[in-house]
């Protein structure tokens, strides 16, 4: 990369920092505390136990079972899916796939693009930037809850996009700009649907069975990584809170993007 390439790229990320911090995000139902970090708005997610996991388990779910007690320490999450302007903002870039604008979500992001984007974030805004691990995506989406979605035990479109209000119906491509939804309690916005999320863990599922009671990170290797909260292109049953999915580390695809993780250092 040229040094004129190199300097717009900076220019272009300084430009949305300025922006962001100008920007007044909508009002969430939710008194948790934001802040803005290198242009990301992220929300703060108090630490707590939680019931992760399918409460009705049956012989056919075996990955969302057992249910178990889970304690998530406190972090940071942002407030919406990393956009295509973060994104490329950060690495220079735009790998995504059909619709494209600032505040659509970035997509056709493999897990190790997520990861080295979360890298570069840390090292340019000095923080300590990752992807969450399923249990404290879990818990995010969950906001409190313990139904089925983060509303309620039904589908309920106001709150998510997915097949039947995406336009994928009809055959379109139904990926639509962040926040455009109602958000859950922690004023998080499409934690189900829209894309799905890439999370920190490798995927095994069997692992409930053995998790780790406190901040779990899933198992220590493996062949596929977690994805979470469904998207535009799937049924109301995938936008469920506990529903699990996964894919190659470096296959990224229109589905799949993912949000950012803060902790203090």
């Amino acid at each position: 990369m040229g040094r004129m390439s190199r300097w717009l790229c900076m220019l272009s990320f300084s430009l949305l920092v300025v922006m962001m911090y100008a920007y007044r995000v909508r009002p969430a139902n939710s008194v948790s505390e934001t802040k803005v970090v290198g242009g990301i708005a992220f929300v703060h997610i108090p630490g707590k136990t939680f019931f992760m996991g399918m409460r009705d388990c049956g012989l056919s779910v075996i990955e969302e079972c057992p249910q178990h007690h889970v304690m998530v320490s406190s972090f940071w999450l942002s407030k919406y899916e990393i956009t295509q302007k973060q994104y490329e903002a950060i690495m220079c870039h735009n790998p995504s796939t059909g619709k494209r604008g600032d505040e659509y979500p970035v997509n056709n992001v493999s897990w190790e693009d997520a990861n080295e984007f979360c890298r570069k974030f840390s090292i340019r805004c000095v923080v300590n930037a990752v992807l969450p691990t399923e249990a404290e995506w879990e818990y995010a989406c969950r906001a409190g809850s313990e139904t089925e979605y983060f509303w309620g035990d039904e589908i309920d479109g106001s709150f998510c996009w997915y097949f039947h209000n995406s336009g994928a119906k009809e055959g379109k491509v139904g990926l639509k700009p962040v926040g455009r939804k109602r958000p859950n309690a922690f004023g998080l916005y499409d934690m189900s649907g829209n894309l799905w999320e890439w999370c920190a863990d490798w995927y095994d599922p069997r692992y409930y069975a053995q998790s780790h009671k406190k901040n779990p990170r899933g198992p220590r290797s493996g062949e596929l990584k977690v994805l979470r909260g469904g998207s535009w292109n799937d049924g109301g049953y995938y936008q469920r809170c506990g529903i699990r999915n996964a894919g190659g580390p470096r296959i990224g695809d229109e589905y799949r993007g993912f949000r950012v993780a803060l902790f203090e250092r």
